[in-house]
């Protein structure tokens, strides 16, 4: 984190990237001198309601991150900047996105956690847009122009007020990572009744031991159950809108998923938290288990990052890629669209076995959402065509027929891509 005071001492000149946090209420122009050199300003965490129409002065800035601010509006000094690919105001006031605040090239859109109640149109106009992020706002439909970002990969409408999923959204030809849980959709197309389910695991019975790790969600921590020996993780969920939707739909779909090798193994739920925090109980997994590649960067946008040391056998890949593809089946059979398919949420054991984690954007569809069903499964399909390209390149042999396969489960017809059925079908007669 930078200071305000080094700033306006010039002792900040020829930085990349700038981080202030300091109850900012207006944009300090000192900034400006950075402008022959700054690529990313990351203002988030101050008091902010306003940028500079002239914002473009800073010609070579690519991430502008503006969360947990004040605005009510996206500043239109945004879209003059010319080569400006991410932008980020989650957690402010914003109910108005006016089409001059969109810079044409625009890849990443982060307005998760505001008071949006419609888009312009004129996004259709931003064809580079790779990902989009509306988790916890109040749109009640999606403007039809967005069908032209061909280019788009990954959406987040979670916790808004749509009624209903358009039919060009579900056939987009990039789109593969889909988050829509927490909808007042139409009934196929919400949660299953499946809370019940889980067995109800009194707190009482619990003890707490230390924390193993947070996300957006929640905080895992170590525990003690008096009904077995073997420690358990217990995940409390924070109730809050994370960045793919409601901490309470992915305790729903962590139910929904009942019990498949690859998952995490669910033991219960508890319903009697002192706080009534939600909250449940997990097999615990051992910690020399690891993840598969790293989340996406800034300049990635939508691709994990394997390091650069990961290097598989092709044995191991379609080992990999057949347990990935039995567990998707699994769920979409069950009706759950994991919404998060990537290889930096998949873990895996030195032996070559894996489990798929983080249910945060999951969502739901069952059988009697028809058409709508297989497209959504389609479009998860196409995340794991991804995944194959990418383990591939990690291995020193290739294979032509699981690139065909990737090609097939990429192809821009959402219709025409395999179900995970038959893709476990391609990958046994390989």
């Amino acid at each position: 984190m930078h200071s305000l005071e080094d700033l306006k001492a010039g002792r900040l000149q020829g930085i990349t990237r700038l981080d202030l946090c300091e109850g900012l209420t207006c944009f300090p122009p000192e900034i400006f001198t950075l402008a022959d050199t700054l690529e990313v300003l990351n203002l988030t965490g101050n008091a902010l309601c306003a940028l500079p129409d002239d914002l473009h002065r800073l010609t070579r800035l690519k991430v502008l991150f503006c969360s947990e601010n004040r605005f009510t509006h996206l500043p239109h000094g945004i879209g003059r900047c010319t080569r400006l690919e991410t932008v980020g105001f989650k957690s402010n006031r914003i109910s108005q996105v006016d089409a001059q605040a969109l810079p044409a090239s625009l890849r990443s859109l982060v307005l998760t956690d505001n008071l949006l109640e419609t888009l312009p149109q004129q996004i259709g106009e931003c064809t580079h847009l790779q990902k989009l992020m509306l988790a916890g706002n109040r749109l009640t439909d999606l403007p039809e122009s967005l069908a032209r970002c061909e280019r788009l990969e990954l959406l987040r409408v979670a916790s808004n007020r749509l009624t209903a999923l358009p039919d060009w959204l579900l056939h987009m030809p990039r789109l593969a990572w889909l988050a829509y849980a927490d909808n007042p959709l139409p009934q196929a197309l919400r949660a299953p009744t499946a809370e019940t389910a889980a067995q109800p695991i009194d707190w009482a019975d619990l003890t707490l031991g230390e924390e193993l790790g947070r996300g957006a969600s929640g905080v895992i921590h170590l525990a003690h159950w008096r009904a077995q020996q073997a420690p358990v993780a217990v995940k409390l969920y924070k109730g809050e809108i994370t960045s793919d939707g409601s901490p309470l739909a992915e305790m729903s779909a962590c139910v929904a998923a009942g019990d498949h090798p690859q998952l995490v193994r669910l033991l219960g739920r508890i319903d009697n938290h002192p706080q009534r925090r939600p909250a449940l109980v997990m097999q615990l997994i051992d910690p020399s288990w690891f993840n598969l590649a790293g989340p996406p960067s800034l300049d990635s946008c939508t691709r994990d990052r394997y390091p650069a040391e990961r290097h598989f056998s092709l044995d191991a890949v379609q080992h990999l890629l057949a347990d990935v593809a039995s567990v998707a089946a699994h769920l979409h059979a069950r009706g759950v669209n994991h919404g998060d398919l990537y290889a930096h949420n998949i873990l895996c054991a030195a032996a070559g076995d894996c489990l798929l984690g983080d249910f945060g954007a999951a969502s739901f569809h069952s059988p009697a959402a028809g058409a709508a069903s297989e497209a959504i499964e389609r479009l998860e399909v196409r995340a794991f065509g991804i995944l194959i390209d990418e383990l591939l390149d990690c291995c020193a042999e290739d294979d032509t027929r699981l690139r065909a396969l990737a090609k097939h489960c990429q192809q821009a017809n959402v219709l025409r891509r395999p179900a995970f059925a038959q893709v476990i079908e391609a990958l046994h007669s390989h």
